[in-house]
């Protein structure tokens, strides 16, 4: 586990318990949270550096300390995997405590990343004691995913699953390989997938200034796109732009998406018939 919050508003409606993931399969340049692609392999780099002593080794594995951490961060700057050594164990039975504790003031709750497929076991192990659970049962369980999740995959999740926000961070193969690291074909079969099965909640279109491919030259959504989004029937869209923040490397040197450009983006989806898109607020 990366880290978890107790309330949340933007992951989904209501208001959600938000379990964020450690690892991820996708390498984006521009990712938000890069130190939560990898998993500690304990090599012990980040704890000389550490000014408050809160990392340490101990039988070969770093340890955390929390209520020594000053939160500088040198610890993620340091790692050579993307990792994190502020990471804790979660057992479902915890989880399903905080939901109680916190399960008055909730709508549900949102397991996110990283990305929560590479960790499918527990994903479904969660959702499926919440469900049996009386007096947690009315939650719901959403995912927030990058859709590199298989079909067999999909489907032993389906049944516990109320709904899913996947993210389309590139249209043409070569620019979503470009952004991502990864090809597109599975996160195209994943959003028809959840579509067909009612539980697509959300699909969230990253727009990086200059890189991404859903406007033609004439500033009109892509057709192909266009003809795909609405085969996926009336889905949510929403429109989330590149920002600097928590990004390192190369991707620093990428332009920020204003509200402008994420406009031009919103126009266009509404003009070919998208009546639901949701921009950020920046």
């Amino acid at each position: 586990m990366s880290r978890w919050l107790p309330f949340s508003c933007v992951d989904g409606p209501g208001n959600r318990l938000v379990l964020f993931l450690q690892g991820c399969n996708f390498r984006c340049p521009g990712c938000h949270n890069p130190h939560t692609m990898g998993l500690c392999d304990h090599c012990g780099d980040c704890v000389p550096g550490c000014p408050g002593r809160a990392l340490a080794m101990q039988e070969g594995r770093v340890s955390w300390q929390a209520e020594l951490c000053t939160h500088c961060d040198r610890c993620l700057d340091v790692c050579p995997r993307h990792a994190s050594p502020k990471t804790r164990q979660m057992s479902v039975a915890e989880v399903l405590a905080l939901l109680r504790r916190y399960g008055p003031l909730l709508t549900g709750v949102t397991v996110s990343g990283g990305e929560a497929t590479t960790q499918l076991p527990f994903v479904i192990a969660l959702f499926t004691a919440i469900k049996a659970a009386p007096d947690l049962a009315r939650l719901t369980c959403l995912l927030d995913s990058n859709g590199s999740l298989g079909e067999t995959g999909w489907q032993r999740l389906l049944p516990v699953l109320d709904g899913a926000m996947i993210d389309l961070k590139g249209w043409r193969e070569p620019v979503h390989l470009a952004l991502t690291g990864w090809g597109r074909e599975r996160v195209l079969a994943s959003l028809q997938l959840l579509a067909q099965a009612g539980k697509l909640a959300e699909v969230r279109l990253l727009l990086v200034p200059g890189r991404s491919d859903f406007l033609d030259a004439t500033g009109a959504l892509e057709e192909a796109l266009t003809t795909f989004l609405l085969s996926l029937g009336p889905v949510p869209i929403r429109l989330n732009g590149f920002r600097h923040h928590g990004v390192r490397g190369e991707a620093l040197s990428w332009p920020e998406a204003g509200s402008a450009d994420l406009t031009v983006l919103a126009n266009a989806l509404k003009a070919k018939g998208f009546g639901s898109v949701m921009l950020p607020a920046i």
